[in-house]
């Protein structure tokens, strides 16, 4: 099950103090996570997470399924299609095998995506949309 805790201090990831939901090392959920606050997977999760807040996929962690998010940090693996309303980092060793969806993306060496990006926001229509295979410094 999932662990909520309070989140008081900065990350490198939320700088205010908000509500965290955490799926720990060792531990697999199936289901659908809905709601405001962040989401931090370290553990194994298939299905749909839909919050109005930040997801980290942490090293070691494995995600499969639809993500949407205002912030979306992946160090782990993720199977299925992002949605980001703000930003997504694609960070060393991370691998994103799906399409992605954001308005700003950061892909940093030594991490891997294949899929379709879609980054700029909606006014730039479906001109912004880049198929990517291979690793992030090829971008």
């Amino acid at each position: 099950m999932a662990l909520q805790r309070q989140s008081t201090q900065e990350n490198q990831f939320s700088s205010s103090e908000t509500k965290e939901s955490f799926v720990a090392p060792g531990l697999t959920i199936e289901g659908k996570i809905e709601g405001a606050g962040n989401v931090r997977i370290s553990g194994r999760f298939k299905g749909e997470i839909h919050v109005k807040g930040d997801v980290i996929i942490e090293q070691g962690a494995h995600v499969s399924g639809e993500v949407w998010a205002e912030n979306i940090f992946i160090s782990g693996e993720i199977e299925g299609n992002i949605h980001a309303e703000s930003r997504t980092e694609l960070l060393e060793p991370g691998v994103l095998t799906g399409d992605l969806k954001a308005s700003s993306l950061t892909v940093a060496a030594g991490s891997h995506m294949r899929g379709k990006v879609d980054c700029g926001g909606e006014e730039r229509g479906a001109d912004n949309v880049v198929p990517i295979e291979g690793s992030g410094s090829s971008l």
